[in-house]
This record gives structure tokens, sequence and C-alpha cells, in this order.
């Protein structure tokens, strides 16, 4: 009978090409967690997780900690087939973690051992992770053989600004997300600025990060009005969500919820009191794939969007889960993600997955991830390591 013969935890320390900059942090490398699970078969996963204490109360060392009690050697049993791998995915749960009345402190930690997981089971199965939502959300399923992502635009102003908009539009992207509420910055000089140089045509949306005051954010939405903005993400803190629920009734753009939308019990609130249009999905943030088809559905069973969007600072792993992801799930409206070359020192990939021209990349067939991760790079950049299993 296959069995699961190891299970490593690494930190691994990610520089970023550039420093990154939006109202709610600033980093310049990022402290990641991978996690490798190998059978005894030989086949070897490799799944991801980015801890955010600012977006789901996570740090790298409550990641470690987590895992470290939480019984994965019981609950990680190989499946015959698709369907029950999974299942067995879907039904992971970690140690319970005290005061986590949403269910979001352990996400980044149940992510990378769900991805490393399903990798290892599909690479056996000789199946993309891809199968996983025509298996777990057949409603959801749509085959795409290719994918368009959009750029962001952080901490840019004066003549950066500028350069950034128009090269966006010599490389043709769709679709461009702009990070608002920076101290310091004029966001509509920012707004100005890039629609004159991007042109009429690239669809804008805003992400606020929290900066605004609930008291003002109604205005300041309609004075995003004339730059044609198509969404404003997470206008407001978490703890004034509630909020938003009259503003929504004030305001003609569409509002998403990302740092507020971290797991069901999120996305249930955010229904009942109706404060948002749009769920972002983000796989660590959101515990995993098949959490994240599982929100995808809720939002879509509601008549609400959804857009895939990344963490900063991921590898060619979670990359690669997200293009999964976003190959197999119909009517995502915005999508982020495989920024790999242009913002990560280490991809921990052997191959180049990054978006090409426009923002458009192809669905990785192959089984699993779909990518080669090299072994090596992850023990060069490791600062820790610790056995699972």
């Amino acid at each position: 009978m296959l069995k699961i013969v190891e299970l490593t935890a690494y930190q691994v320390r990610i520089p970023l090409r550039k420093r990154i900059r939006h109202a709610s942090n600033e980093r310049s490398q990022t402290d990641n967690l991978v996690v490798r699970c190998v059978l005894d078969d030989g086949t070897v996963g490799y799944g991801e997780g980015v801890p955010r204490d600012y977006v789901t109360g996570e740090t790298i060392d409550s990641t470690f900690a987590l895992l470290q009690r939480s019984n994965l050697a019981e609950q990680l049993q190989p499946g015959a087939d698709m369907s029950a791998v999974a299942t067995i995915a879907e039904r992971l749960s970690l140690a319970p973690v005290s005061g986590d009345e949403r269910g979001c402190q352990g996400n980044a930690a149940g992510c990378a051992v769900e991805l490393a997981y399903l990798d290892a089971m599909c690479r056996h199965l000789r199946e993309p992770l891809s199968t996983v939502t025509k298996i777990a959300a057949p409603n959801l399923y749509q085959d795409h053989k290719k994918v368009r992502y959009g750029a962001a635009l952080t901490g840019s102003r004066g003549n950066k600004l500028r350069a950034n908009a128009f090269i966006f539009r010599i490389y043709g992207f769709a679709q461009v997300k702009m990070k608002l509420g920076i101290e310091g910055f004029d966001d509509l000089k920012r707004l100005r600025s890039f629609r004159r140089w991007a042109g009429k045509g690239i669809d804008l949306r805003v992400d606020v990060n929290e900066a605004w005051k609930p008291d003002e954010v109604a205005h300041r939405i309609r004075e995003l009005e004339p730059f044609h903005v198509s969404c404003v993400e997470q206008p407001v803190s978490h703890a004034h969500v509630s909020t938003l629920a009259a503003v929504r009734k004030q305001v003609s753009i569409p509002i998403m919820h990302d740092e507020s939308l971290c797991s069901r019990f999120d996305a249930e609130r955010a229904i009942e009191e109706g404060t948002c249009d749009l769920f972002n999905l983000r796989l660590s943030k959101c515990g995993g794939y098949v959490a994240s088809l599982r929100l995808a559905g809720l939002a879509h069973e509601q008549g609400l969007g959804y857009q895939l969007g990344c963490q900063v600072g991921e590898t060619a792993i979670l990359s690669a889960a997200g293009r999964h992801f976003a190959s197999s799930v119909r009517n995502i409206r915005y999508l982020e993600g495989s920024y790999d070359r242009h913002l990560v020192a280490e991809r921990l990939s052997r191959e180049d997955i990054t978006f090409g021209w426009g923002g458009w990349a192809p669905a990785l067939p192959g089984p699993g991830l779909g990518v080669s991760i090299d072994q090596q790079a992850v023990e060069r950049i490791a600062i820790r390591k610790e056995q699972l299993i």
C-alpha cells in the first residue's frame, strides 16, 4: 500500500527584486513556508503558504508551531483515485487556534500542506492539479487553454508611475490594479496621471488595503468615478467592514473584500450583511486550493463576483497552483499572479512560468503542479527546517 514517508516544512527567505509598498505594509523580502511531501514510491510534491499577520493573524513562527501540534500523519493518507484525494484534502484539519473566531489563523499552514499532498498524489496518479476542480467543484469547472493576468501598480508616483503606465499600455495588459491610500501620496493625482499615460482602454481597479476611515469612504469612492474605476478593494479595516453595507447603497463602483475575506465565516458574514460585490480569493490567505474553490462556489451561488489574487513574494509553487485554479474555474473577474521573474529573486522552479506579452500564460498540463521544483534551491535558501512526518 502506498504511504507518505516524509513531510518536511521549510522556512525560506525570498528576496524581492524591488521594494513593495502599500498602505498596510512595506517589504523587500518575504519569509514563506514550503512543505515537501514524499511518497514511498519516490514521488515528491510541494506546497507553499505565505503567512501575513496583518491579513490572517499568522506569522512564520505560528505556522511551524501549528503544524507541529497538528495530527497530520493520521489525516494524510494516500487516496486510491482523484475523488478520494480531493476528499482527503478538503477534510484536512489543523489543530485549533485559541480565539480564532474567523477560522483563518492556520490558512497559510493548511495551504502549504494541502498543496504538497495534492501535488504528490496528482503526480502519482498522473493527473494535473486542475483535475481537483473537476472533481470537487464540477459546477465551476471550465477548461481554459490559456489565461490572462493583470498588472499591479504599488508605491509609484511621478515619472515612475507615468513610465509604468506607458509600459503597461505597450505591453498589452487589459487590467491593472493600483494601490491607493499610501501615506503622503495624492491618490487622485496618481489616477489622473495613470489614465493620461495608459489610456482609457485598460480596466483599472484600486486597492486601498484598509487605509480609509469609515466616515470618508463613500466620498472617496465617488471621487474615483471620473477615472472609470471598475472596483474598489478593501477600503476600510476589517474591524469596520460592516459599515460598507450602507456605503454600497451610496456609490456606483463595486466593492471587493480581501483582508475581510479569509474564510467561510467571513464569506457568510459578508453575504448576510451585504457588505461587498466581489471576493478576492488568494490560495494561501483562504486556506488552500479546495477551500478557495468552496468560496468561489459560494460567491457564484449568491450572484457575487470573484477574482483570484496572490500574495507578494509567492514562488513558482503558489504561482503554478494559481495557474491551475485560473485555467479550470469559470467566471474569474480579475486574475493576479505569476509575477515570478519580475518580482522574486528565487522562483524555486526549474521552469519560468512568468506570464508573457499582454499578461497571457498557458495552462500547465503536466501532472501535479506541472513544474519541477529545485530541491537544492529550497535547501539553499531555507533558514529553518522541521520534520512533520
